[in-house]
């Protein structure tokens, strides 16, 4: 038996039309004689998905009872007894209730594709594990029903439903999603233009991305080596040089006239040492690429050529970006350049674009990377070849032809060979020449001819003189171009130690990236600086790039000492001796930058200190100013008492006793506000958190305040909060006072509670002043009071505890202007789940599911109690 085919709708956003086009696809299935159910599928309440629903086999589903609630589920088992040709599951993220056959109905659908039932089923983008950080950041909103990634790239079949923002806004607003009390706070929330536009991009790019990985294991498979031009994909040849950045502005240029094209940039290092490039030029090029929206590629390559179009091939790009050669007109004698070499190799399915600049025909300038003992092996092959080969071939020519250049010219003939053969391939070729064009001149043109013997006594000293001058001429010019890549070596070492010393002065490189620098310079797989407390400790990675870094020192390929107690460990090959050096810069520059991010974080730490030092002097401050105010006025009421000048009436003695109550109460709020914000700022405060109703800590809080003066509503159906209920009931007390203070009078202050996703919001609202936008941060502030407030009026620490205490609990506090005018304070708290229960944006308040995959929250004790005792 043959496993299933699954298709898979993955919607954009809840309400793009999947289970619709679900429902499409099985009515015309049926049409075509295929025997499909509906083994689940969902309407919502949505009239027209529940029309599509009709003329389809429906599979009955399986009834679960869990903490007194109904519910229903898919039943694998009647789905598998029924065994359908083609079965619709809805919504493959679904968390199954507690005593279903599994715990997620992606893994029922698991069951269905091994018996062999073709599956047709729906999912958003947001449901997918790997991009449930991404839509959180996007939405605010954590998804907890997810399906794996792998369970959806299986799939067979993807079809992407997508709509606009605006079109699915007015399909909410017209009713045709949710119902129509849930419209407004999901339109002002989850479903923002913002957010739908994001989780649009998302879907559509991983989308794109899944079909690029068929098209590319379709052409792994098939042995294709050509370039199907299904997305324009522009490769940038980098040199390095100047021109570079001309080359990504004109590929941008190229990318922008078609939709959905890419940029790589690729610079192609050798794998002999340092690298030709200018870092500084590289990393400018490498900022500048990734700016338009490409991608830099570091690929290492002896023949640029064929690795330029080896990587062109391998990323299936359409186009390749080069650069007129710089090289000057003679230097064309080694060969066509790379531009020519390329666009010739290319074949028809690469296009190359050959972009002229400032720099062509200035010169490429002098081989910056090799040493006088690196020439690489083709220039010391074609310099044993100029120095052996060639003069046995020169030697025949001379002696069949009837002119006789004399022996003079000979050796000045076998001279030139020598000194090609020292500038081609160095020192030893060209003394090999120099041996090998004496005993041919012996040999073949020195009287006796054909013997290794001279009658002539001048044919000795000429031949002895010629052999002389030859070992001279290759040791001068061998001598020269040492000293010429010496040159250019050191002009390479000095410009990447300007750099680091520029990099040092502005405090620009991190540590991570001078170690990817040291990684690229000197074509390494990883790089790690590792340091130890002492000679008795182990090694510790401070720092590392590249895969499989060296744990220890002895473990790497190279290892450059810092000190006593640290090193930098290079794997990847073994550095010759010249190139350490420029390596010790490099480490000696990675413990300097591993030390200024220690010292800034210490800097941190001082100006956490600071701050603290300077909300104790305010502390100071205000005990001496502010809380002078209750105890005067306690110490006037107690004086009074204990007058005995005076014969109070029990009026006047309730008076001052209810004014020594009301000044111990103030100072009492005041000294606990100085307290709490003494504790946010020393970090002491721990939240203890469990989980609460709402409607048990708000009227709490509302105790300071005069009665009347608020009006409340906490709905009992909100879900349970995890918080700190002492802390809670501080922060929203603190808000509400402040609320309170500001209010006109007669104006009560709304305290309301709502809930949204994973969120539940308690809003305050006040119909004073108001706080201008520029001012609505600072408000938050220690010792911060808006506007005219008068001293009396506090020490402005009340909103700071506020938000202190709702950031320990993992919520935040914001400021909003009031409509109408005044100001509203939105207390947002995490809402939580009890007991294994299942997620609740899978039930409503009266154990249904809600109207489409929507995030809201429900909690299943609220269910549980409404249904009565069992």
């Amino acid at each position: 038996m043959g496993r299933g085919r699954l298709r898979i709708y993955l919607g954009a956003a809840p309400g793009v039309g999947k289970t619709y086009a679900m429902l499409s696809e099985g009515h015309r299935k049926v049409e075509r004689g295929a025997d499909c159910v509906v083994a689940f599928v969902e309407h919502h309440g949505r009239p027209r998905t529940e029309v599509m629903l009709h003329g389809l086999e429906q599979v009955d589903r399986r009834e679960l009872a869990y903490r007194g609630a109904a519910f229903t589920e898919m039943d694998v088992d009647a789905v598998l007894a029924r065994r359908p040709a083609v079965a619709l599951v809805d919504e493959l993220a679904h968390t199954n209730v507690p005593g279903s056959r599994n715990a997620k109905r992606w893994q029922d659908v698991e069951e269905l594709l091994r018996a062999g039932i073709d599956v047709v089923s729906t999912v958003n983008i947001q449901h997918l594990e790997s991009l449930g950080d991404v839509v959180e950041s996007i939405t605010g909103v954590r998804q907890r029903e997810t399906v794996p990634d792998e369970v959806v790239r299986r799939a067979d079949q993807i079809e992407l439903v997508d709509m606009s923002p605006q079109a699915l806004r007015r399909r909410m607003a017209h009713g045709n999603i949710y119902q129509p009390d849930k419209v407004d706070a999901a339109l002002s929330n989850y479903f923002r233009p913002g957010n739908l536009t994001a989780l649009r991009e998302l879907a559509l790019l991983w989308v794109a991305d899944r079909a690029d990985e068929y098209l590319q294991q379709y052409r792994g498979e098939h042995g294709i080596r050509s370039t199907w031009q299904a997305r324009e994909r522009i490769v940038v040849g980098l040199t390095g040089g100047p021109e570079g950045r001309t080359l990504i502005r004109r590929a941008s240029r190229i990318a922008a006239k078609g939709s959905g094209s890419e940029i790589l940039a690729v610079y192609i290092a050798r794998s002999d040492g340092l690298t030709a490039a200018s870092p500084k030029e590289l990393a400018i090029q490498r900022t500048l690429v990734e700016d338009l929206g490409g991608t830099f590629h570091h690929v290492i390559g002896d023949n640029v050529p064929d690795a330029l179009l080896e990587f062109a091939r391998g990323v299936n790009a359409t186009q390749i970006v080069l650069g007129s050669s710089r090289r000057k007109a003679w230097q064309y004698v080694f060969g066509p350049g790379v531009g020519a070499t390329v666009a010739r190799d290319s074949g028809p399915d690469l296009d190359v674009h050959i972009v002229t600049h400032e720099e062509v025909a200035r010169g490429r300038g002098l081989p910056v990377v090799r040493s006088a003992s690196r020439l690489g092996r083709p220039r010391i092959a074609a310099g044993w070849l100029v120095g052996v080969v060639f003069p046995v071939l020169l030697c025949l020519l001379l002696t069949h032809i009837e002119a006789d250049p004399g022996l003079a010219n000979d050796m000045l003939l076998f001279l030139a060979l020598t000194v090609a053969a020292a500038l081609l391939g160095g020192l030893w070729p060209a003394l090999a020449s120099a041996a090998f064009g004496s005993l041919l001149l012996n040999y073949f043109f020195a009287p006796p001819l054909h013997r290794f013997t001279i009658s002539d006594p001048k044919n000795i000293v000429a031949i002895a003189v010629f052999f002389a001058i030859a070992v001279s001429v290759a040791s001068v010019v061998d001598l020269a171009a040492q000293r010429t890549h010496q040159a250019a070596r050191l002009r390479a070492e000095s410009e990447i130690l300007s750099f680091l010393a520029g990099s040092v002065l502005r405090g620009e490189a991190t540590l991570d990236a001078l170690l990817e620098r040291v990684r690229e310079t000197f074509a390494m797989e990883s790089v790690a600086l590792l340091e130890r407390a002492s000679e008795l400790e182990p090694w510790q990675p401070a720092g590392s790039v590249g895969p499989r870094p060296a744990g220890r020192p002895e473990d790497a390929d190279v290892d450059m000492p810092i000190g006593d107690h640290m090193a930098l460990a290079l794997s990847g090959r073994v550095l010759p001796a010249e190139d350490r050096r420029v390596l010790g810069a490099f480490a000696a520059q990675a413990a300097v930058v591993l030390d200024r991010e220690r010292l800034v974080g210490e800097a941190e730490e001082a100006r956490r200190l600071a701050e603290g030092n300077r909300i104790r002097t305010a502390l100071l401050a205000a005990v001496s100013h502010d809380l002078r105010t209750p105890l005067a006025s306690i110490k006037a009421s107690v004086s009074s008492l204990r007058s005995e000048d005076v014969d109070w009436s029990e009026e006047d003695r309730a008076e001052l006793l209810e004014g020594i109550e009301h000044g111990a109460d103030r100072l009492d709020h005041l000294v606990g506000n100085l307290l709490d914000m003494s504790r946010l700022q020393t970090g002491t405060v721990t939240a203890l958190i469990r989980e609460i109703d709402l409607d048990e800590v708000v009227p709490m809080a509302l105790g300071g305040v005069p009665e009347g003066s608020v009006d409340m509503e906490v709905p009992e159906t909100l879900p349970m909060v995890s918080v700190d209920p002492g802390l809670l009931e501080r922060a929203v007390a603190n808000v509400v006072e402040n609320a309170v203070k500001y209010s006109p009078p007669g104006q009560r202050v709304l305290v309301a509670a709502s809930f949204l996703g994973d969120r539940v919001e308690v809003r305050v609202v006040d119909r004073g002043p108001g706080v201008p936008d520029e001012a609505k941060e600072r408000i938050f502030a220690p010792f911060q009071r808006h506007g005219d407030a008068p001293r009396g009026a506090g020490v402005g620490l009340g909103l700071a505890v506020a938000r202190g205490f709702a950031e320990a609990m993992d919520g935040a506090l914001t400021a909003e202007d009031t409509p109408g005018g005044g100001l509203t304070m939105v207390l947002t708290l995490r809402a939580v789940s009890r007991g294994g229960a299942p997620p609740r944006d899978t039930v409503d308040g009266e154990g249904r599911r809600p109207a489409g995959d929507e995030p809201v929250d429900l909690d299943l004790d609220r269910i549980r109690q409404k249904a009565g005792p069992q």
